[in-house]
């Protein structure tokens, strides 16, 4: 009986029919396009009406002429997006539309992208191109693409949004012939859109030598590409032969050898495309093909192939989709696989016998002209190369038209691959096995086997390719024709069958995995007899659109419907049994297996899902030769199972009534069996039950059938099944499974007679094996027919015994390994061996000492803990939280005990996968880089604003969550923002006196509005620095820039008050550059990382000329921030023809500051054009304004600062002492020029110190010295010395040098060129007069500047105190500064000039103590700097004024206020706030503009970037706070002689980001965090840890060892900056962002201050093995236990807690207990617990266990659970092993 079926054609049950529609036809219907008229008549009439009710227009489906049906077409295939539920994409094409459609199971078809092009669409694909990165470690990017061909072009357009036209470079024409010349190349292929089209070469290997030309050969199609493998297929139209080739890319060498003889293009090989290339022959067959055309997509030859009938519209897609489906950048041909699965079909019958496809190669043999190529042809580098692999013997008969249709790759069941065409002329399929050999470049064909079939689809299930081949009945043939090979040769289960229809409502699809066992069984006419009703229904025409397990059925009617073909299996057991069978038999009988269980399985009417089990059971006996019948358990699963094919062939009718049979049966069911044995039963005093016995208990020994298919293969089946099971005992959600398994693994066990494993099985299960009564006789000659691996002899495998060996720290043998099948146990028992064995080595080089049967070793990884490199082995195996979930809970203990150690101790430097494994979300997220506003996700709402808040200030894009934890306590950002805004007006309080008549008030309000309007025009510099890169613009809409409003109200009436009304003289232009200014701040919102584009900067200039300054600004500050090198060169160019000073001014510093140190050519050739001295002499002379020139030297300087750029610096050095000119030029505002000079010349030399390589004939120092003491003047060098000739007629300057001009641009030279180099022999240079006399000669303000200088110099040695300060001040001075008053001031002392040279003396080493300490925050600088600033303030207000003068007291107090607000830059100190707020006020006395400018500045550096930012002391940042801070500020508004103004903003060039923000991952929102913050060692303090909470300004990058987010609120966090600062400074660089987690059962500092709320949350985390381990203890007690399950997770629990892992923690004594996941003292009494109920059994019940160690039978009524417990939990070996080690006879009880 176990054979019957066998001999049978057996029927499958297939899916529900469903009509199928193109979803693109429905959604063209309704496009405003003509091509809806033809497409209206592929309805069928009854839909039209709800169109447009055009009633002329109906007519049905089967009425369409074959006109019309040509205009559409489509592809299926499956969906590629990493969606969960798996989908199908439609892309259909009609005229000149193309639509893109998703749809699935679950959800409805939508339009995902449609496109319209300008003429008809003759191909449309899916297309990959790979685009390959600079980087060697960073992957290719592939680019998703759909490739729309037309006659001239092809539009390329990417899921990313890129668009691509690549022109045809000819037209594409309807000739057949059109060749110039035969040799001309015919294949091409292109790998990007951007790339040239480049011809294909053939390699082709003769006996001798081998050959590489172009692929010129016409004679050749290609009809099939595949990109893996990379092979395409070609069919030769003269031969008549298909040929296969391998694609790959051509090599250098093959490259330069095609270059040298390009006249030899020779037979060639042109494989007409392949997916990674466009494939195109220049003779075709088909009338849209062209000569030379680079793409011949599968279109382009498919309009010539118009099926003859309405119902073949389909066949329009012709194999050669691939010419056009390879647009890739890899080699493999098929990244963009065609659709119908590579493979597309022709209808032979419209169109003569000539081939179809159309892409042609020659075979090597044939020889062709070999004339040279056309002369003015340059030969073209190819790409690609083909080469051979296999063609078609002779044996297969050659004729003519037997080009192949339909081409796809398939494998069957057990994966063995096949290359199958279809060959529609024969109505063959013929099929071409070929496997990988070791070079898995290369592939080896082997035989070809022919089946009779008219259509093919290669179909998926199960994730296995089934080919389901369909004959329809009229070309059913009685007689099998001659198989080059017997088809059992192969293990293909296909095959072909006729198919049947009734009304179109019940299709049975034949088996496509049918086993044909000889060639003689190949007759159908069984399927033919009734031939009338088959005459009657329309027939299967053809299949087309295979996706997945789903193929489309054409009928002969026209009607297309859609049917899915089961899956092998769908319960995840079964599934996985099979391959596990699969795995370890022979191909071949592994193949009988699995076809006779799809046969089973999916018969008409077969089981459900419940009941697949059985079934399989039933018929995988039956296989290994069991009669199920008479095995008592086999037999009950039958009674489960009626319908089974294999047990009963027919359903039976089920009786009305019920029988005795029945309660017979329920007796004996293993459910009664297992209910009998609860306690609960005997409680209520039932009569005990037997175990079910067979009914025929009389009957003779059980037999196997040894002639059975598995019968030699029982061991080999039996153990792999085993661990199988074993592997199901480590996932929870397979327990059931492991069940249902051990009930087949004890049946084997027993007959094949392996004590160790009946035992094994029966310790697992004890109440459930002890109904196991009968076992099946095999004799001992059947047992030699048995294949009896080597590995049954040893121990039986058990998992948990083994992990338990692993805990107890004994030897442990390889645990047995199926590759690819037992991958939970593989993970297991590795992670096993890496974290509680401590061997790093485990997964990579140790592998073998825990594994036997490894397929697969993972890379050897760097030193790490064992504790990461468990964690990160779990990611690389693809294992997540929810996956350990299903881990027992014992099992997963170690585990979750590494994951607990990495998630205590993580390093910022782990993958992102791992962190997830370890629950960090924190630092999941910090590897995407995020800025504030947008990684938040939150909506920074702007603050509440109040009617006066109406206009815009240009200061409401600060962050408020970080602003409002930085500065929680007050609302000192808010007063910030009251001082800073510009934008309303102003409140002008004068006190009408009754002498004062109403006009003269009028005046006296204008000139106190004149007076405050010089400090609103001040504010926008220090605005600029408070909102500092803190606003991402829109780009659709221009930048906001708040108005500088200079009106005033006057109370108490608030009437109006202008300085227009032309009451008062108000300076010509005065709001010029503050105006400029209010540009700058604007321009200076935008954050680096914003998306500026050359289209928004030109966008945002404005209509009105008034507006230009602003713009300027804007265009400097856009440079400032970086953006400025996205503008256009052509605009550039533009804004600086328009002569516009403020625009060139603006551009040139901006472009400078973006191209800050490169030494951009283009960037100098600009700057030189406007600074004469970098001209040649013979150049026109051109009239650049002064500030123009002034921004261009000082553009010259940035752009080369630091590069010590010897001409630039000789220029410079002379530009200094530029005399003036005789006509009056280079004679105003000389001293702006010579300091720029000297700024730029120091940022060119910066910090290069002594080493000026090329320099030592300038003498640089020298020459600055004596621009600084003055002297007498050299002969100007260089090119421009004969300008300088003629002296000035105006200024009579002589011959000597006019220091009052040259000194400060020379002392700032020597100061940056000397930066922190401690020079002393320079720095004595600048020393202050020690005499009287040399006092008299020299400025007090430049005495500001040398003593800066020679502090910057001597960088080393400034400090932080006031004695260093006046340290500086020479010994004359500190004498007679003190005892002014007392003594009377001998005459030879000008005790004003001793007073001014102190104050300057002492601002300038305060400056020097900001420049020092800028951004530190340091608190004795900051006491230091404050208390001089309070000492300037008494000065200002007692009698020394009048000595030393309010202008020199203002401006020294300005210096320190500036120094002290570096300082604290970016710390908003309330104490700088107030002082920055007094001097706001005051507006009388010599206040003017510049003050007021230098005040604001002050302020805005104190908020730098609203708390954000601060200042850096780098070389570069020094040099840049030079030139901003220059201390000569400007008198008033339009003043730039001393310093250019726009220079000021430079200072922003000094800032950078280090502000710390901690952002909860949960809730995304910035919160307070405890830092560590460790100091590194220098020479002044040793390594110092300090305390921080965060959001903190973090000290320079460079003086930080390590930062650590501490406990116990939060997860630890460490970040190392020992190893480097980019981690670190790509978090500071997005604005800070550093996630932190809060751990559970605590409350954030906001919430909770003090933690007196978090003391009071339960602590339940990691407390779940705790209470399953009570649990298991609790059952053990009571006795309950009827599998040992929970008691082995158990005991691993208990062995972890004595393990060497923990044990060895629990003794560091640095830990002290903390970190650990088990409680220490909860355990032990568990574990106690479990001794006592364990003990007290072996008193009572003493005498089982004896009887069990002496191998004594146990009575049926036996208690054996806890026997079975005390065995397991004393890991007691089997009976078998304790014989083995002589233990037998040892053991007494008492």
């Amino acid at each position: 009986m176990s054979h019957v079926y066998e001999e049978r054609a057996t029927m499958i049950a297939a899916g529900e029919l469903q009509s199928f529609v193109p979803f693109g036809r429905e959604h063209c219907r309704n496009h405003p396009n003509a091509v809806n008229l033809q497409l209206r008549q592929l309805q069928p009439a009854s839909e039209l009406w709800s169109s447009d009710g055009a009633a002329g227009l109906v007519g049905s489906l089967q009425e369409v002429t074959l006109h019309e049906r040509e205009k559409e077409r489509w592809q299926l295939r499956k969906g590629t997006a990493p969606y969960e539920v798996e989908y199908e994409e439609e892309l259909y094409v009609a005229g000149n539309m193309v639509i893109w459609s998703h749809g699935s199971k679950n959800q409805a078809s939508y339009v995902y992208k449609a496109f319209t092009v300008d003429s008809t669409v003759q191909q449309a694909l899916w297309c990959n191109f790979t685009v390959p990165q600079s980087k060697k470690d960073v992957k290719d990017v592939v680019e998703k693409t759909v490739c729309i061909v037309q006659s001239t072009c092809v539009n390329v357009h990417s899921m990313s949004g890129k668009d691509f036209i690549s022109p045809l470079p000819f037209q594409v024409r309807t000739d057949l012939n059109l060749f110039i010349r035969e040799p001309l190349p015919t294949l091409f292929s292109m790998l990007h859109p951007l790339d040239e089209i480049a011809p294909v070469v053939c390699k082709s290997t003769g006996l001798f030598e081998s050959r590489l030309q172009y692929v010129t050969d016409s004679a050749l199609r290609v009809v099939f590409t595949c990109h893996e493998p990379s092979i395409i297929m070609t069919y030769d139209t003269q031969q008549c032969t298909h040929t296969v080739w391998t694609l790959r890319k051509v090599t250098p060498e093959e490259q330069t050898t095609v270059l040298k003889c390009p006249d030899q293009p020779g037979p060639v090989h042109t494989p007409n495309a392949a997916p990674s290339f466009i494939s195109t022959h220049l003779r075709n067959v088909t009338r849209l093909d062209s000569p030379a055309s680079p793409l011949h997509c599968h279109a382009l030859h498919n309009q010539s192939r118009i099926p003859a009938s309405p119902g073949l519209h389909s066949r329009v897609h012709s194999p050669s989709i691939s010419n056009m489906a390879a647009l890739s950048r890899a080699h493999s041909p098929g990244i963009a696989v065609p659709s119908f699965s590579g493979a597309q079909r022709f209808n032979m019958s419209c169109h003569t016998p000539s081939p179809r496809g159309h892409s042609i190669l020659a075979s090597p043999n044939s020889t062709l002209n070999e004339t040279a190529l056309l002369p003015e042809m340059e030969p073209i580098l190819p790409d690609l190369c083909i080469e051979q692999l296999w063609t078609e013997t002779s044996a297969i008969s050659r004729e003519k038209g037997c080009q192949a249709a339909k081409v796809f790759i398939t494998s069957d069941l057990c994966e063995n691959r096949y290359l199958c065409f279809l060959v529609e002329s024969h109505q063959q399929l013929r099929c071409v096995k070929f496997l990988e050999s070791n070079e898995t470049s290369q592939l080896i064909f082997a035989s070809v086997t022919v089946i009779t079939a008219k259509d093919a689809a290669p179909l998926e299930v199960s994730k296995v390719f089934v080919p389901g081949l369909l004959s329809p009945t009229f070309s059913v043939q009685n007689h099998q024709p001659q198989l080059s090979t017997p088809l059992e040769n192969i293990s293909t289960p296909a095959r072909a069958a006729v198919q049947h229809m009734s009304r179109l409502e019940e299709v049975g699809m034949p088996s496509p995995v049918l086993e044909v066992r000889s060639a003689k069984q190949h007759h159908e006419s069984s399927w033919l007899e009734d031939s009338s009703f088959q005459q009657a229904a329309p027939h299967i025409h053809s299949l087309r659109d295979a996706v997945s397990n789903r193929v489309t059925l054409e009928l002969s009617s026209g009607s297309m419907l859609r049917i899915t073909i089961p899956e092998v299996a769908t319960s995840e057991l079964v599934k996985r049994c099979l391959q596990a069978i699969r795995f370890i038999l022979p191909k071949d009988t592994a193949m009988k297996v699995l076809v006779k269980w799809y046969n089973s399985y999916n018969a008409p009417g077969g089981p459900s899902m419940h009941l697949e089990w059985n079934l399989f059971v039933t018929c995988l006996m039956t296989m290994m030769g069991y009669n199920t019948e008479r095995l008592t358990w086999t037999r009950n699963l039958h009674f489960e199972v009626p319908l089974s094919p294999v047990i009963a062939p027919k359903k039976a009718r089920p009786a009305d009534t019920g029988s005795d049979e029945d309660w017979g049966y329920l007796r004996c069911s293993d459910y009664h069996w297992q209910v009998s044995m609860r306690p609960a039963v005997a409680v209520q005093g039932l009569e005990p039950v037997g175990p079910p016995g067979g009914v025929d208990n009389h009957e003779s020994a059980l037999g196997l059938e040894s002639s059975a298919l598995l019968f030699p293969h029982i061991p080999v089946l039996f153990y792999v099944l085993h661990l199988l099971y074993e592997d199901l005992k480590l996932d929870e959600l397979q327990r059931s499974g492991a069940r249902a398994l051990v009930g087949l693994l004890q049946q084997l066990a027993k007959d094949l007679q392996l004590e160790d494993f009946i035992d094994l099985y029966w310790r697992d299960y004890p109440s459930f094996i002890k109904t196991f009564k009968e076992a099946c006789v095999i004799d001992q000659t059947q047992m030699e027919l048995m294949t009896w691996p080597v590995f049954l002899d040893g121990e039986a495998p058990c998992v948990f015994s083994w992990l338990s060996r692993c805990l107890r720290g004994q030897d442990v043998t390889p645990f047995p390994h199926l590759p690819g099948i037992c991958e939970r146990t593989k993970l297991l028992v590795l992670s096993y061996a890496l974290y509680v064995v401590g061997d790093e080595d485990a997964i990579s080089t140790n592998m073998l000492k825990y594994l036997s049967r490894l397929s697969i070793l993972y890379p050897v990884m760097g030193y790490v803990t064992t504790h990461y490199l468990t964690c990160l082995f779990f990611y690389t195996a693809g294992f997540t939280l929810k996956d350990l979930e299903s881990v027992p809970f014992g099992v997963a203990l170690p585990i979750r005990d590494a994951i607990y150690q990495c998630r205590e101790h993580p390093c910022s430097d782990w993958s992102e996968e791992v962190c997830a494994l370890i629950g960090r979300q924190d630092l999941t997220r910090q590897a995407h880089k995020v800025t504030l506003t947008v990684g938040l996700n939150v909506m920074l709402e702007p603050p509440v604003t109040s009617e006066a808040d109406e206009e815009e200030d240009g200061m409401t894009d600060l962050h408020p969550e970080v602003t409002g934890l930085i500065w929680s306590q007050d609302l000192r950002v808010q007063e910030v923002r009251r001082l800073l805004q510009s934008s309303r007006p102003i409140r002008v309080n004068v006190p009408h006196l009754p002498e004062v008549s109403d006009h003269e008030y009028i005046e006296e309000k204008e000139n106190k509005l004149l007076q405050l309007c010089q400090r609103t025009m001040a504010l926008p510099v220090g605005r600029g620095l408070f909102t500092l890169f803190s606003y991402h613009p829109v780009p659709t809409e221009p930048l906001p820039v708040p108005k500088l409003n200079l009106t005033g109200r006057a109370p108490p009436r608030n009437t109006m008050v202008d300085l227009n009304s032309g009451n008062i003289d108000v300076p010509p232009n005065m709001t010029s550059w503050p105006s400029f200014h209010n540009g700058v701040a604007a321009g200076l919102k935008i954050a680096p990382a914003s998306q500026v584009e050359s289209a928004w900067i030109a966008y945002n200039k404005p209509k009105s000329a008034d507006l230009a300054n602003e713009y300027a600004g804007f265009l400097m500050a856009l440079g400032l921030n970086g953006h400025l090198t996205k503008l256009a060169t052509l605009n550039i160019h533009d804004y600086l023809t328009k002569g516009h000073e403020m625009t060139s001014i603006g551009l040139l510093l901006g472009v400078s500051a973006a191209k800050l140190g490169t030494m951009d050519m283009s960037i100098t050739r600009l700057l030189s054009i406007h600074i004469p001295a970098l001209l040649p002499p013979t150049s026109t002379e051109l009239d650049v304004p002064h500030s123009v020139q002034v921004a261009a030297v000082v553009g010259i300087g940035l752009v080369y600062q630091g590069t010590g750029h010897r001409h630039n610096a000789e220029v410079l050095l002379a530009e200094i002492g530029r005399p003036p000119g005789p006509e009056m030029e280079y004679c105003t505002d000389r001293e702006s020029y010579s300091l720029a000079a000297g700024l730029a010349l120091g940022m060119v030399c910066l910090g290069h110190g002594s080493n000026l390589i090329g320099m030592t004939d300038l003498n640089v120092p020298e020459q600055l010295y004596q621009y600084m003491v003055g002297g007498h003047r050299r002969m100007h060098a260089g090119i421009n010395r004969e300008k300088h000739k003629s002296p000035s007629y105006q200024i009579k300057e002589g011959d000597t040098i006019n220091v009052d001009v040259t000194c400060p641009g020379a002392t700032l030279a020597l100061a940056m060129i000397y930066l922190k180099t401690n020079n002393r022999s320079i720095a004595d240079w600048l020393k202050a007069p020690d005499t009287m006399f040399l006092l008299d000669f020299i400025k007090p303000e430049f005495l500001l500047l040398r003593t800066l200088a020679r502090c910057l110099i001597m960088w080393d040695e400034i400090f932080p105190n006031a004695d260093w300060v006046t340290s500086n001040v020479p010994q004359i001075i500190q004498e007679n500064i003190g005892n002014q008053e007392q003594t009377s001031v001998s005459e030879d002392l000008n005790m004003e000039t001793i007073v001014q040279a102190h104050d300057y003396i002492i601002a300038g080493g305060c400056l020097a103590v900001g420049f020092r300490f800028a951004g530190s925050a340091n608190s004795d600088a900051f006491d230091c700097l404050y208390k001089f600033a309070r000492n300037f303030m008494q000065c200002l207000t007692t009698s020394t004024a009048t000595v030393t003068g309010q202008y020199n007291l203002q401006t020294c107090l300005s210096m320190v206020l500036l120094a002290v607000s570096m300082v604290m830059a970016g710390s908003g100190n309330l104490k700088v706030l107030q002082l920055c707020r007094f001097l706001h006020k005051r507006t009388f006395g010599e206040m003017n503009f510049g003050f007021h400018m230098a005040h604001h500045m002050a302020l805005g550096l104190l908020f730098l970037g609203g708390g954000r930012y601060t200042l850096s002391t780098s070389n570069s940042a020094i040099a840049a706070l030079l030139c901003a801070l220059y201390p000569h500020f400007p008198a008033h508004s339009t003043d730039n002689r001393y310093h250019l103004q726009a220079l000021r903003h430079l200072a922003v060039l000094a800032a950078e980001p280090r502000l710390l923000v901690p952002v909860d991952v949960d809730t995304l929102k910035p919160c307070y965090a405890l830092l560590d913050v460790t100091y590194k060692e220098t020479q002044w303090y040793e390594e110092t840890t300090v305390e921080l909470m965060a959001p903190t300004m973090l000290p320079e990058l460079n003086l930080l060892k390590r930062i650590k987010v501490k406990g116990p609120r939060y997860w630890e966090l460490n970040i190392d900056i020992s190893k480097g600062t980019q981690h670190l400074q790509s978090i500071l660089s997005k604005d800070g962002v550093l996630y932190v987690k809060l751990r559970a059962g605590q409350l954030p500092y906001k919430d909770d201050p003090q933690g007196w709320k978090s003391l009071l949350a339960p602590n339940l985390n990691n407390r779940s093995a705790e209470v399953r381990t009570f649990k298991a203890v609790r059952t053990l007690e009571r006795g309950d236990l009827c599998e040992t399950f929970s008691l082995w997770q158990m005991k691993l629990v208990l062995e972890l807690c004595e393990s060497r892992v923990l044990q060895q923690r629990l003794r560091d004594t640095r830990r002290q207990g903390h970190g650990l996941l088990l409680s220490s003292e909860f355990l032990p009494v568990m574990k106690s617990s479990a001794d006592r109920a364990l003990d007290r059994w072996l008193c009572v019940k003493g005498d089982i266990c004896l009887s069990y160690m002496r191998g004594q039978p146990m009575n049926s009524d036996t208690d054996v659970n806890m026997l079975a417990c005390f065995l397991v939990y004393h890991s007691i070996p089997s009976l078998k092993n304790m014989v083995a080690s002589d233990l037998e006879g040892t053991i007494t009880l008492g």
